[in-house]
């Protein structure tokens, strides 16, 4: 033992990084292979007082020690000597605080001044900065993980029975007008009553949160007025940010989770641990490239001067090092072990699979997810591309994997934009994608299926803008893509033209009953079932205010009655389990029937051809569900034996009258929906084998059959597209 100015120090312990109170003390510990000195930096309760204590102790590259009168609460970081050789890859620099990687709690936030810069802007970035930067950069403060979890269970929904909901923490309820000012915009404030009653109502099942890593907000952001509002661009991977907690404590989060878990909700993290907001040379230095640059990123092997960017922001982690796969893995296992999150979806997912040969999905990282038995109930979701070379890594990840499924998103659009040469496409997507994704074992579930999510246009936005309009970014509007397969229904933007809104409207029913309708699990954005616009910004990602910001104001009659569209046909597919299948289609013969798992229909009431699939103008086709949902029937209780089905979906901009099959699919159809007439007024509710139904242009139509022992006075009407809630599905 020593002492150090008032602070008793022991050698501990190099087994665990980071700082872990067990009762008694603290043991610190950090790993930097090339690091030659570490001092661990003990600040104030207002974190302006700095004492500096040397790591005595370096063992197996980490530098460690236990200081027994250390307690929750202490704020404290690091400065850590070595060599300054950027040529070379190594960039130690003890003038700058820095954050350690493994800190569960942060008192602070990153402060965009040249102070946190490594380097003398005014003479490059060869020449060492010895400018102190503590006041710029966020103190880790040690955490007492105690927490009363009670009888929390995990409620562990299958991916095929999920409904997954894209949400942003704070723009969630920055204007929910039952909240209290004090917790808009928190974790605390999506524990309220009203906040959970919206999603249970809906019908979801899982909560999608982006990034809630602690993050900064760049330094030419900050001199154009704006903010880093997604939080994309995180420098540690075990914290919250403070922002998002209105006590600031971490136990609000774990509240959080619990009240949910509580709901029957799951909580999914959208995690970022391609890169850090360390960025290249020319970043700043908060964490990673202060304690190893080298080790930590992956750089040019010919330079390494240069950083390696698959991300599009500057850097990328190297995961080929066993020490950087560890520093994920235990993030990941904090998250399920001790904040009791159900799973996580990567962001740009291939840059985490990456060796120096390219994306391997037998890669160090993936590898270690893969047999890890903390995280294999985790539910992991891969957004499948990045910026690198094959960037598009779409059905390739690993057996267990979910994928965000952008071709379903593009094809769907295109689809409905009215393009085409897409039906063959919309067959493949509507059915789960069988084409990326049946190989080793996987199914339908793999793909997560969506029309929209926070990168782009909302779906309001969706059928009301041709082009982007993110003037309010400050970039001369070229962020953004450019091509989103959107169209303005014959005007730009907001409109009096009464037609127009009407087939805006139309067009939102379509997109989301085709959504919900499909094979896979569907994950639905935030806001798009409120309404909600950007004006036409598709990449608001530094728009922290009523851009983003959901408007729960619904006195507007046309958006209750969407939300209502959008809640009936989530309990339609939650009681039809033909809509989630586990198993793909394959176009044959049930076990002991006559008719297909599924049939292709043409308007003229006969089995699509293969003349047919190739006819580029075609925009109208149907299919027939056979009632097998890919369960053994020892999964199935009685009660779940389900109906059949058929969808009729004509993109063409022309009524067109489509002819019901013939008898040995069905005699008698009751119609569920016609996203074209929205209300309870219109055709029979009954149609027969044969007859044609007046298919409206650019709708989407749902017949039930109705089984011959079913009495007809049993059907109800068919689904009220307008006004209050009404009536009931046909059971």
């Amino acid at each position: 033992m020593t002492r150090i100015n008032r602070y008793q120090v022991w050698p501990g312990s190099p087994c665990q990084l980071g700082a872990h109170w067990d009762g008694k003390g603290v043991n610190f510990a950090l790993f930097s292979a090339n690091a030659e000195k570490v001092e661990l930096c003990l600040f104030d309760p207002g974190g302006r007082r700095e004492e500096r204590i040397p790591l005595p102790e370096f063992t197996d590259e980490v530098w460690h020690a236990y200081l027994p009168e250390v307690a929750p609460g202490q704020l404290y970081g690091y400065r850590v000597y070595g060599p300054w050789d950027p040529k070379n890859g190594h960039r130690f620099n003890p003038n700058k605080l820095l954050v350690d990687p493994y800190a569960k709690a942060l008192r602070g936030r990153v402060r965009p001044d040249d102070a946190i810069l490594p380097y003398k802007p005014s003479r490059g970035e060869m020449v060492m900065d010895r400018r102190n930067s503590a006041r710029c950069v966020p103190k880790a403060q040690v955490i007492d993980p105690a927490f009363a979890w009670e009888t929390d269970r995990r409620p562990r929904t299958p991916y095929f029975e999920s409904l997954f909901y894209e949400m942003h923490v704070r723009g969630h309820t920055m204007r929910h007008p039952d909240l209290p000012e004090s917790i808009r915009g928190t974790f605390a404030g999506l524990t309220r009553p009203s906040v959970i009653r919206h999603l249970k109502d809906l019908g979801v099942t899982a909560v999608e949160l982006m990034p809630i890593f602690p993050f900064g907000d760049e330094k030419p952001l900050a001199e154009k007025g704006l903010v880093n509002y997604w939080g994309y661009n995180p420098y540690t991977f075990f914290a919250v940010d403070p922002k998002y907690l209105s006590s600031g404590r971490v136990q609000e989060f774990k509240t959080m989770v619990r009240t949910f878990h509580d709901a029957g909700l799951e909580v999914i993290l959208d995690v970022v641990y391609n890169h850090t907001a360390e960025g290249n040379g020319l970043g700043p230095m908060l964490s990673l490239k202060g304690i190893d640059n080298a080790t930590y990123y992956r750089l040019d092997p010919h330079e390494p001067r240069h950083y390696v960017d698959y991300t599009g922001c500057g850097n990328t982690l190297n995961m080929d090092h066993p020490r950087v796969v560890q520093m994920v893995m235990d993030s990941l296992r904090y998250w399920v072990q001790e904040m009791h999150v159900d799973g996580f979806r990567f962001d740009l997912a291939p840059a985490v699979g990456r060796t120096a040969n390219g994306f391997n999905p037998s890669g160090p990282f993936l590898t270690a997810l893969r047999q890890d038995p903390v995280l294999a109930t985790a539910k992991v979701i891969a957004e499948p591309w990045d910026l690198g070379p094959d960037g598009y890594q779409l059905g390739n990840f690993p057996a267990g994997w979910a994928e965000w499924n952008g071709r379903f998103r593009d094809t769907i659009r295109q689809y409905w934009r009215g393009d085409e040469g897409r039906i063959p496409d919309v067959a493949y997507r509507v059915t789960g994608s069988s084409d990326c994704f049946e190989h080793h074992g996987r199914r339908p579930e793999a793909s997560i299926n969506f029309i929209t999510s926070h990168d782009g246009f909302t779906l309001e936005d969706l059928v009301s803008y041709n082009t982007k309009h993110n003037e309010a970014n400050q970039e001369g509007n070229r962020d953004g893509d450019d091509e989103n397969f959107s169209w303005n229904c014959g005007d730009e933007g907001p409109t009096e033209n009464p037609e127009v809104q009407a087939l805006r409207r139309q067009q939102k029913r379509n997109l989301m009953a085709t959504l919900l309708l499909s094979q896979g699990a569907p994950m639905i954005l935030a806001g798009d079932e409120l309404g909600h616009s950007q004006g036409g910004n598709n990449n608001p990602y530094c728009q922290d205010n009523e851009t983003t910001w959901l408007d729960w104001d619904m006195t507007d009659p046309d958006r209750r009655a969407f939300l209502n569209f959008v809640k009936r046909l989530i309990h339609l597919r939650r009681k039809h389990p033909v809509f989630r299948r586990k198993r793909f289609f394959h176009g044959v013969h049930m076990d002991g029937e006559s008719m297909k798992d599924i049939t292709w229909l043409a308007p003229e009431g006969r089995e699509l051809n293969e003349q047919d699939w190739q006819v580029p103008y075609a925009r109208c086709f149907g299919f027939h569900l056979g009632g097998d949902t890919g369960f053994h029937m020892s999964e199935m209780g009685e009660s779940e034996a389900d109906r059949r089905f058929i969808v009729l979906m004509n993109a063409h901009h022309d009524d067109l009258p489509f002819h019901l099959p013939p008898a040995d699919l069905g005699g008698e159809w009751a119609l569920v929906l016609d996203t074209a007439r929205p209300g309870e007024s219109g055709p029979p509710a009954l149609y027969y084998a044969g007859e044609a139904y007046p298919l409206k242009a650019r709708s989407l139509v749902l017949l039930m059959h109705r089984p011959e022992d079913r009495p007809h006075e049993d059907e109800q009407p068919m689904l009220p597209l307008g006004g209050a809630a009404a009536g009931s599905f046909p059971e």
